[in-house]
């Protein structure tokens, strides 16, 4: 469920930010449902501990997730627009990077529409 690439150049504990964010849009992860701890995720995906503090932290900063002591860290209620906000930005992000490398407009709207089409394929099996 939290799958990471540990070749990409986006850090770990950002990737783990947008999986929980993209599992909760998805509906896999619902208000209220507890995580895992930080420990047992970081030896699941064998990275250190202080990875996924960090990504919990960001989360529970951004309203995303809340902790109670002793307890873990629980799915907050939603906030798609905070959520929805987030996405764009990465979106934004990746968009310049793409047009700074010279990228066609053109490549990025048939891959938009391409992704698009492959959702409402998704949907519909």
């Amino acid at each position: 469920m939290f799958d990471i690439d540990f070749m990409s150049r986006i850090p770990i504990y950002e990737q783990l930010y947008r999986k929980v964010i993209e599992l909760i849009l998805k509906g896999v992860l619902t208000e209220q449902e507890k995580l895992p701890s930080v420990r047992s995720l970081a030896t699941e995906l064998s990275v250190n501990p202080n990875t996924v503090a960090k990504a919990y932290s960001l989360l529970e900063r951004d309203g995303i997730i809340y902790s109670l002591a002793g307890r873990g860290s629980f799915i907050a209620k939603p906030d798609k627009l905070l959520a929805q906000e987030r996405v764009l930005t990465d979106f934004d992000t990746a968009v310049r990077h793409a047009l700074e490398i010279g990228i066609e407009k053109e490549t990025l709207q048939n891959r938009i529409e391409t992704i698009q089409d492959n959702q409402k394929g998704e949907k519909q099996s």
